[in-house]
């Protein structure tokens, strides 16, 4: 999907829901599940995405948990990883976010050091849904 195409279905969404009398506002929630390495994405409990991620590698971790995204940062550098670019960043925890990655060879397995990643369309996709929608209005779920 390109950017394009992601922004037009997250507008599509955004006016569908407004017609309908519904607030604009809409649940997001994102779950992660580290066993399979996938990301399931919903709207208002409607399927909107599953996508590969990579999470933690051996002697690292991702957190697991329910959590709400505290931050957005378009283009992040980590400081902690030889500034290693992290675009379309959403934090959640502790400094932990969901990024883009250009490593997408390696999605699907376990190679982060604790960070979830996706492919850059991907990961562009949900933080404009996430910046959309509201932080408040937003889920992250990660299970083992």
């Amino acid at each position: 999907m390109t950017s394009r195409s992601s922004s037009i279905l997250i507008l599509t969404i955004v006016l569908v829901l407004g017609l309908t009398g519904r607030s604009a506002h809409s649940a997001v929630t994102v779950r992660v599940q580290l066993s399979t390495q996938t990301m399931l994405v919903s709207v208002d409990g409607a399927g909107f995405a599953n996508w590969p991620v990579s999470t933690a590698r051996r002697g690292y971790r991702t957190p697991t948990g329910t959590y709400r995204p505290y931050s957005l940062q378009r283009m992040h550098y980590s400081r902690l990883y030889d500034f290693t670019p992290m675009p379309y960043s959403v934090f959640f925890h502790r400094g932990y976010a969901i990024h883009g990655t250009y490593e997408i060879r390696n999605l699907g397995r376990p190679v982060s050091h604790g960070c979830i990643r996706l492919a850059p369309d991907h990961a562009q996709s949900l933080f404009e849904l996430i910046q959309t929608q509201g932080h408040r209005n937003t889920s992250i779920e990660i299970f083992p």
